[in-house]
């Protein structure tokens, strides 16, 4: 999985799941599909717990403590959200 980027992981893993979900395909070709699709899972795991420990070490004070922050995102019609999913 050299130069695997996590956006081509996800588009990769999105694809294998539809051609499962499909059906219609072999159990060897449903079992390999399977065991990429794993591969793809664990991979995409790992870099979003690297991103998480940067995030992390980016929040941390001056005394090396962690400050819990409550992450809003923004929905497509530009809006925040907090945690909860619900609109700020």
């Amino acid at each position: 999985m050299t130069n695997l980027t996590f956006e081509k992981a996800l588009a990769d893993l999105e694809e294998i799941v539809a051609k499962l979900e499909k059906g219609g395909i072999s159990l060897n070709e449903s079992l390999a599909l399977f065991e990429k699709g794993v591969k793809m899972s664990r991979f995409l795991r790992g870099e979003l717990d690297k991103a998480e420990r940067k995030v992390e070490i980016l929040l941390k004070d001056e005394k090396g403590k962690l400050k819990a922050e409550d992450f809003e995102a923004e929905t497509d019609d530009g809006e925040e959200t907090g945690e909860d999913g619900g609109k700020a």
